[in-house]
């Protein structure tokens, strides 16, 4: 890869490289290329010194029980992950049956994983069946990407998987916890928006729609439950390392977007991104409601 095409990862250490990449960037070759680079010697003691650090806050979610979609990678995983290190109980939810069921197996007890599709109503019930009366928390991450086609070129089957993926699914899903946060007078809801769903110009037409259509769903749920302890907020990402890669189908989309697409600053990690959704879900976000949170290196600003 050249230079600009690395530029998105500007911000990242080696040693994220390495882990980001499965496999395919060993340590090794990165100690080879830091040894060919610094005189033959690899740095010892401050190389695992790689910029922000995650501090887990314990007992942050004691007592808690948060359901996460999407848990079996990227952003969902890092989520559940964080949530279960600080101490409460997640039902973590997935269509990938292998990576959850991993997933779920590193984390001990902490886990429940449910294989299942949030578009689907008995999934659904079967989500809210797991986590039991006591409901503390959401975490709306699933989500699927477009292909970056424009009205003119969206074929009926990417709209229609967006929407029924990132806002049929979310709906559902919210909908049905809502009755044990009622029941409970409390509750935290985070919705995983995107940069697409603040600006015309981050995805194709689906995509975007579809995660407008979020951050509308997350305001009136806001002013809707507000007042009974329930709060609803939303996290718009900006770029994000994993493994979610939207297609360019569209020639025409790509040539609007593309040029654009190289000026976002630096991609983010999945565990930077948990950070933020955990702050709302917890009680660190006491009095954030109805808000939309641009966690994307600064991106919404430019």
């Amino acid at each position: 890869m050249d230079e600009e095409r690395l530029a998105p990862v500007r911000g990242f250490s080696l040693l994220q490289l390495a882990e980001l990449s499965q496999g395919a960037l060993p340590r090794e070759v990165v100690d080879d290329l830091v040894r060919r680079a610094n005189g033959g010697s690899v740095p010892v003691g401050d190389e695992e010194v790689i910029g922000w650090q995650e501090r887990i806050v314990p007992s942050r979610f004691e007592g808690r029980t948060v359901i996460v979609t999407g848990a079996a990678s990227g952003i969902g995983r890092a989520t559940a992950s964080r949530i279960a290190r600080e101490g409460g109980r997640v039902v973590a939810v997935d269509l990938s049956g292998d990576a959850l069921g991993q997933f779920a197996a590193e984390q001990g007890e902490a886990v429940t994983a449910v294989v299942g599709d949030i578009t689907q109503i008995g999934d659904v019930e079967r989500i809210v069946a797991t986590a039991g009366a006591q409901i503390d928390g959401l975490a709306n991450v699933a989500g699927v990407a477009d292909d970056f086609t424009p009205v003119h070129e969206v074929s009926d089957a990417v709209w229609q998987r967006c929407f029924r993926v990132n806002v049929d699914g979310t709906f559902q899903l919210t909908r049905a916890v809502l009755p044990a946060m009622l029941s409970a007078g409390r509750g935290a809801i985070v919705n995983v928006a995107s940069e697409a769903a603040l600006r015309g110009s981050a995805a194709g037409a689906a995509y975007t729609a579809s995660k407008h259509a979020v951050i509308g769903l997350t305001r009136s749920a806001a002013f809707m439950y507000g007042p009974q302890g329930i709060r609803v907020n939303a996290v718009a990402p900006g770029g994000v390392a994993t493994g979610m890669r939207p297609t360019a189908a569209s020639e025409f989309g790509q040539q609007r977007v593309g040029p654009l697409m190289a000026l976002i600053p630096p991609v983010a990690t999945a565990d930077q991104l948990a950070a933020s959704i955990t702050f709302l879900l917890s009680d660190d976000g006491v009095n954030v409601n109805g808000a939309v949170l641009p966690s994307d290196g600064g991106w919404s600003v430019q």
